[in-house]
């Protein structure tokens, strides 16, 4: 009995080993089994003159490799001026529902008349994604993404790809289909992580019903012939030290460094994920803008950090953006 019960011990484990783990996304772009492909993301370009000038140090002077624009913000034009001088950077739409400061405000770009279910009282976009939610049809949710791609085509600007300012076309299944059917019908990649989503199971408490429907939806993305991510991180927004107005700037690096290195060593698991951040370098003006300087500071100077960069590279992290995997997309089909 004790021999009989051995060798079914040996044969259920030699089956198990030889069920391989589905492949991840990174994998069927072509990217090497087992490896961490990184997208190391800015957010909220053309936001401000101080989230431009963070951006432009980030992606010029650091590690960060990829961006997106806010189109209905102020300060878009300058940043846009940037992409024309340096066409190698991999920038796409940071498509915006939301106007959330208080003194410092932007409206719809297809025009109060045609969305007016996404205007507040001011006649500027709603303060939070719950406000969105409530009032905006999916009708008008569609119409602003599509104004948000006409004005950035015509100042000659084609996005690499699209992602959701606050999450805020994620916030309903009506919101995400129009999101993604935008995406699919122009063909340009949209941030959407429906692989082992290893973070966004625990960041946004994604489990059962929820997981499957992105899942099968990210299915569909990739047969429809975009790229698709295996997981997001997008934490770091929440990363304030503590009495972190009383720190130095070599202080500040440290700890948001630090963090972005355990991030990639020990949460970020195989496959394509794509990191969030914000990097913004506050004038005096940035305060009255918002109170969020110092975390997107932050991120700056991780991004200039020589230890991050030493850390991507001891890890064996293979960074990529989304032109890069959209054009190994397209050449799976060919």
């Amino acid at each position: 009995m004790r021999t009989l019960l051995l060798l079914l011990i040996v044969l259920s484990s030699l089956a198990a080993w030889s069920q391989e783990a589905p492949k991840t996304y990174a994998e069927m772009l072509g990217f090497p089994k087992g490896k961490k492909v990184v997208i190391l993301h800015i957010d909220d370009a053309g936001m401000s003159y101080d989230s431009n000038l963070g951006t432009i140090r980030a992606l010029k002077e650091g590690v960060a490799n990829s961006v997106s624009v806010m189109m209905p913000c102020g300060w878009v034009p300058g940043f846009v001026h940037f992409l024309k001088d340096n066409k190698e950077v991999d920038a796409g739409l940071h498509l915006t529902l939301t106007s959330e400061w208080a003194q410092y405000r932007w409206g719809p770009l297809a025009g109060k008349p045609m969305v007016r279910s996404l205007v507040d009282k001011e006649g500027a976009l709603w303060p939070s994604v719950g406000d969105v939610v409530k009032n905006g049809t999916a009708d008008h949710v569609e119409m602003e993404i599509r104004a948000q791609l006409d004005r950035a085509r015509t100042m000659g600007f084609e996005p690499t790809h699209m992602d959701s300012h606050m999450g805020t076309l994620f916030a309903t299944p009506a919101f995400l289909e129009r999101y993604v059917k935008v995406g699919i019908e122009e063909q340009i990649p949209v941030m959407l992580p429906a692989g082992h989503n290893t973070l966004i199971k625990v960041d946004e408490r994604l489990e059962g019903d929820a997981l499957n429907s992105i899942r099968e939806l990210g299915k569909k993305v990739w047969q429809a012939g975009l790229p698709v991510l295996d997981d997001l991180h997008n934490v770091s927004y929440g990363w304030i030290p503590k009495d972190a107005h009383k720190l130095s700037k070599a202080k500040l690096q440290k700890y948001k460094a630090d963090k972005y290195s355990k991030a990639l060593k020990e949460d970020i698991q195989p496959g394509l994920t794509m990191v969030i951040m914000h990097c913004t370098h506050p004038t005096e003006v940035f305060e009255h803008i918002s109170g969020s300087g110092i975390t997107r500071e932050g991120d700056l100077l991780a991004m200039l950090d020589p230890g991050l960069r030493k850390t991507i590279e001891t890890e064996g992290i293979i960074l990529t953006t989304w032109r890069e995997v959209m054009e190994r997309r397209k050449a799976l089909k060919e």
